[in-house]
């Protein structure tokens, strides 16, 4: 690519994710979405055809009865990326694998599985696994805490990246005249010992046209972001306005640096929700209109405690203080984001409800309005170095489709965005380097 453009990600929660619990009840939407593999193919071809670079597929390994629908019932997302795989020709995959309940030998084959089968179009979105609950399901008392979460996914990520490396780009002969399918010298084991992971390899699968998947990873605490500058090649963040999308931008690329890498080789990728409407005043309607729909009070409160551990806040009186001692549940769960809420409470001297309430009410987003208005505030950001690109959020149906329909042509004309895929794999498409097998 000569020019910098937009790279566009879309995050599918089917029937509903968090702060979306009723997003199930659109009639455009299959009530069973989740788990409806029609759909995810028919979304991710919507999205090829308006040249997304990828398809993001979230997830967790822990839920309560009062989890949002998408949550309580989906698919897996290395078998549905499979599915995928072999349904869509250039957008790229990614699914989530957390580090702390998964064994990086097992984590190298899935991903480089799907790496082959999609022919290089394969990305990892790293997590640490924030949902404390999650500790029960793989026999543990307790969740690692903060240090350990992010000590364990640094290592984590360095092992499976060098299992890829397992043989040299070469390796296999697969000559039918001398009976030679391997050299075995290109095949190579790791015997990793380090503080968290012991592992011996090789890895029993080769490379795949792009070396080896793209790593993904989201997290705005310090532990996070120094995870992400030093292991990603797509950073996941949140902004509410330009300036804090600017600094978080200068954050990570200096981290980056500062971990000896080019920080043009990191992708800043926000998530993004976007409402097109016929006029600005109309978008906005829709806007309040699904805020409103989407969501109830009572939702609300019971899941408020998900930062919180699942800490259940039912159980305390709406309209006393809020209960500060309930930070305590947090410690080994979404920490930064339940402290955030727990300061901000104590600092507004709100009642539980009000801090709940807090939590819920609309705050107008930036990519909200007709086509037009939304193209011209995605290039503002763009141009103004607030982030590399977008990662959608899907919700209602009609939305997504006014987007790819009515917006993406637009930046397109500008230039912005693409009109055809540059190559056939996620890392070519993402204007990033083929990592180098250091075993060659």
């Amino acid at each position: 690519m000569s020019k910098r453009q937009i790279k566009l990600g879309a995050v599918t929660m089917g029937a509903g994710g968090p702060g979306r619990h009723n997003l199930w009840l659109d009639p455009q939407l299959p009530a069973d979405a989740s788990v409806n593999i029609d759909w995810y193919i028919d979304i991710a071809r919507q999205a090829e055809a308006a040249r997304f670079d990828l398809m993001f597929i979230v997830d967790s390994q822990f839920i309560t009865k009062d989890s949002p629908s998408h949550y309580l019932n989906r698919l897996e997302p290395l078998t549905l990326l499979s599915a995928l795989a072999v349904s869509t020709r250039h957008i790229g995959l990614v699914g989530t694998l957390t580090t702390s309940y998964n064994e990086p030998y097992n984590v190298a084959r899935r991903l480089a599985s799907l790496d082959l089968i999609s022919k290089g179009r394969a990305g990892w979105n790293v997590v640490t696994s924030g949902d404390a609950g999650t500790a029960g399901n793989y026999g543990r008392d307790e969740h690692y805490d903060y240090d350990t979460r992010y000590g364990r996914g640094r290592e984590h990520v360095k092992v499976v990246q060098a299992l890829w490396n397992s043989y040299e780009d070469d390796a296999f002969v697969r000559d039918r005249a001398t009976g030679q399918f391997l050299d075995p010298g290109k095949l190579h084991a790791l015997n990793h010992k380090g503080e968290h992971f012991s592992v011996v390899g090789p890895l029993n699968i080769q490379r795949s046209p792009q070396g080896q998947p793209v790593i993904l990873q989201a997290g705005d605490s310090e532990q996070g972001r120094e995870l992400g500058a030093a292991i990603a090649d797509v950073v996941f963040t949140h902004a509410a306005t330009i300036e804090q999308g600017q600094a978080f931008y200068r954050d990570i690329k200096a981290r980056a640096e500062r971990e000896g890498r080019d920080p043009d080789k990191v992708v800043i990728l926000p998530g993004a929700e976007i409402h097109v409407g016929d006029s600005d005043e109309h978008a906005r309607e829709l806007e309040r209109h699904y805020h409103q729909i989407d969501h109830s009070f009572e939702q609300a409160l019971a899941e408020f405690g998900r930062s919180f551990g699942w800490h259940d806040f039912r159980q305390y009186d709406l309209d006393a203080p809020f209960p500060v001692q309930a930070l305590e549940f947090a410690k080994s769960s979404f920490y930064t984001v339940a402290k955030r809420i727990t300061d901000q409470a104590v600092a507004k001297a709100f009642t539980l409800r009000q801090a709940v309430e807090f939590s819920r009410q609309l705050r107008p987003g930036a990519f909200v309005g007709s086509a037009e208005t939304v193209a011209n505030e995605m290039a503002r950001w763009f141009e103004a170095r607030a982030l590399d690109g977008f990662n959608i959020y899907i919700g209602h149906p009609e939305q997504f489709r006014r987007f790819t329909q009515e917006v993406v042509p637009l930046l397109q004309a500008r230039g912005l965005v693409r009109k055809e895929y540059e190559t056939n794999t996620l890392r070519g498409n993402l204007g990033l380097d083929i990592p180098r097998n250091l075993r060659n």
